[in-house]
């Protein structure tokens, strides 16, 4: 049984200029009826009328413009057709949103050269942020207060910890250590990336802290020998602190699984790690899911 489409009986010049919104079929025995005196006349849903509704819709339509060819075209003239055939504008907002600043964990065993690899990035490096640690220790020779860690005394750190100022702090070799929180703050929100160095005990309680908000990297020596051989150079330690630190750094190599990354700093090769680490920061900022630490 062919579908039928009924209208108004009208004139054939009026029924040109009619509009059929959503036709409804009605069934064969109600055809035609007398509806309020008006006759129900039907008539098949041919390809001839379908024609004649499309040519009306396109006579009511706008012409397109013509698009130039692209060789023979100014770029603006054919930046607009384009725009007009799609019928939105092309925006000017960057498709990729700036990376979010990062927060860069670097740890390793004593020995191990963690300075020497970040005063060589920061040389080399903009938009970095090198958060000061505080500490009780004693200022060693040639150290700076203010540059390279904040050195205060044991109560004024047991204040910070009491107000809540640390991101992290622990009790490392009979001394303090901690990050303050505000540095960081401060520093992300003019966008810098932020990198702390931290021992492998600041390390694990700054990954409860942050998850993996942040970019852990562990700093290695090539051998073991190599680092135990960095820490009799120092010539900072006792007998018995000397043999402390290589115990420790022994076990501290063992929580290397717990970081992001790796980087081997060995001997003579320091700009090899410093250009490792930065390819690190450029691999996560080109990530596109990014990370999104909140201090």
């Amino acid at each position: 049984m062919s579908r039928r489409f009924f209208a108004t009986s009208l004139s054939r010049s009026s029924m040109l200029h009619t509009k059929f919104h959503n036709p409804i079929p009605f069934p064969n025995f109600l055809n035609p009826i007398s509806l309020k005196s008006k006759t129900i006349q039907s008539f098949p849903l041919t390809p001839r009328f379908f024609s004649s509704i499309s040519q009306m819709g396109d006579a009511r339509r706008p012409p397109f413009p013509t698009i130039p060819p692209p060789d023979k075209a100014d770029r603006s003239e054919l930046l607009r057709s384009l725009e007009f055939s799609l019928g939105s504008s092309f925006s000017s907002d960057p498709l990729v949103p700036n990376p979010s600043p990062l927060v860069i964990v670097i740890s390793g065993p004593s020995g191990v050269g963690k300075d020497a690899v970040i005063k060589r990035l920061r040389e080399v490096r903009e938009g970095l942020h090198f958060v000061v640690t505080a500490t009780s220790r004693p200022m060693r020779p040639g150290e700076v207060d203010g540059k390279d860690y904040y050195f205060v005394s044991k109560e004024d750190f047991l204040d910070m910890i009491d107000r809540n100022e640390l991101l992290e702090y622990a009790l490392v070799y009979g001394d303090y250590k901690g990050i303050p929180k505000r540095q960081i703050r401060e520093f992300m929100a003019k966008g810098y990336d932020i990198v702390l160095r931290v021992d492998t005990q600041g390390a694990a309680t700054l990954r409860k802290v942050l998850g993996n908000s942040a970019v852990f990297v562990f700093l290695m020596a090539e051998s073991e020998v190599k680092l135990v051989e960095r820490l009799i150079d120092r010539k900072t330690e006792t007998k018995e602190s000397l043999l402390l630190r290589v115990a420790t750094a022994r076990e501290e190599v063992k929580h290397v699984r717990n970081f992001d990354y790796v980087v081997v700093n060995a001997d003579g090769k320091l700009e090899s790690a410093v250009k490792l680490l930065e390819s690190i920061i450029d691999a996560e900022k080109a990530k596109v899911s990014q990370r999104n630490a909140v201090v």
